[in-house]
């Protein structure tokens, strides 16, 4: 029987981990006020002690008209010590430390990000729904400077790695896919100036790491609907992210103003999800429109991966493969089929030491039923399996069991 390289060492860039396991970067919603709490805290501590290789901190904004919700990260220098004092309790418990910087573009509000969202190119915004403004060129200059920025100040709170964010319809995103890009000047057209934009935050990031921060870069595998990125293009990105340096790639797909469930998979808990939402106009808005606009993706265990062995025929450089991965089983495959590292998300939501389970007790499964509620209420406050909620609203415990009766 060949051995598993599950529990074994394996580098990305100037970083060594532990083992092959990296908690993904799914947003939490433990930042009230836009920092880093106690939560925060407490859920990443106890991913590090659960036996994570790498635990990333999730969705930092590196401007402020880069942020999606009250409750993100905004990376700024007032917020380093509160970071400071997370990145050294993941270190204490044996793990590394990365975080997430990115730019929403046009998935915000002006009430959120302090202006008119933006994006690559001017239009509106159904799933904010919001007015957006195309970026004007100095603009564009100033947030890729931003990347640069925020990865010193990841060094500075204590991280060993950042993770750019490429993928999932954010502003990189936008830039490169043309259903969001219809910019008439060098930032748009073709591929090649559609990664322009990408070009630029890379190198910003890539000189601010100065070879001592592992650089990883979240980029799709697709968009997932017609008129956005199809595989060929996809991999024609991640080529140029290797040549930009990027010491590793997490391969997903998905486009969150188009394609939101193809990200995820399963179906949205419309009920569970309105629930938690303040402004009533929004409530009611996708209580009646919610399943038109987040149809649902059929889930399965894995759900990346035959497009990923795509990637891994065409790249050298290590891929981190994420998505549907609740199982030993499937774990040890991607580990088998030539990916360096396996990253989980809802998995660890739902168990923080799957990791440890998996190692000490011969743990085969986590205790996922993938019914998203954990995704649900991210959007309004802080994310949560449903298994560890106390008092579960009964109109929520309906729509979970009936969600579980349906399968």
């Amino acid at each position: 029987m060949k051995e598993s390289l599950l529990f074994t060492p394996a580098s990305i860039g100037p970083l060594t981990l532990r083992n092959r396991t990296i908690r993904a970067a799914a947003f939490e919603g433990m930042c009230e006020g836009n920092s880093p709490t106690d939560l925060l805290y407490d859920y990443h501590r106890s991913v590090a002690a659960g036996g994570i290789g790498m635990t990333t901190l999730a969705y930092a904004s590196v401007t402020r008209n880069g942020l999606s919700f009250p409750h993100q990260l905004w990376l700024r220098p007032e917020i380093v010590p509160g970071l400071r004092r997370i990145t050294d309790a993941i270190h204490k418990e044996g793990a590394a430390a990365s975080i997430q910087i990115g730019h929403c573009g046009n998935m915000s509000h002006r009430a959120i990000c302090g202006c008119t969202p933006v994006s690559a190119s001017s239009g509106f915004n159904i799933y904010s729904p919001t007015l957006v403004r195309g970026l004007r060129k100095s603009e564009i200059r100033e947030i890729a400077e931003a990347f640069g920025t925020a990865v010193n100040l990841a060094r500075e709170a204590g991280f060993d790695a950042v993770e750019v964010h490429a993928g999932h319809g954010y502003l990189i995103s936008q830039f490169l896919s043309p259903y969001t890009n219809r910019r008439r000047d060098e930032y748009g057209g073709s591929l090649e100036n559609r990664m322009r934009f990408m070009k630029m935050c890379m190198a910003e990031a890539m000189t601010a790491a100065k070879g001592d921060m592992a650089v990883l870069v979240k980029t799709n595998t697709r968009d997932g609907f017609k008129g956005g990125l199809e595989i060929d293009d996809c991999i024609e990105v991640a080529r140029n992210l290797e040549q930009c340096g990027a010491h590793a790639l997490v391969l997903s797909g998905g486009f969150v103003s188009k394609a939101p469930m193809y990200v995820m998979r399963g179906r949205m808990p419309i009920r569970s999800m309105t629930y938690y939402m303040k402004q009533l106009w929004l409530k009611a808005g996708v209580r009646m429109a919610g399943r038109l606009m987040i149809p649902d993706e059929p889930f399965r265990e894995a759900y990346f991966y035959e497009d990923s062995l795509k990637f891994r025929q065409a790249l050298k450089l290590p891929l981190v493969y994420v998505g549907g991965l609740v199982s030993r089983e499937k774990i040890d495959m991607v580990l088998d089929n030539g990916f360096e590292f396996a990253a989980m998300a809802r998995a660890l939501i739902n168990e923080p030491d799957f990791v440890n389970r998996m190692r000490d007790e011969g743990e085969l499964r986590c205790g996922c039923d993938h019914t998203n509620y954990c995704i649900a209420r991210m959007y309004s406050i802080e994310m949560a399996c449903h298994r560890h909620v106390k008092d579960l609203p009964p109109c929520i415990k309906r729509e979970i069991d009936k969600e579980l009766t349906r399968r």
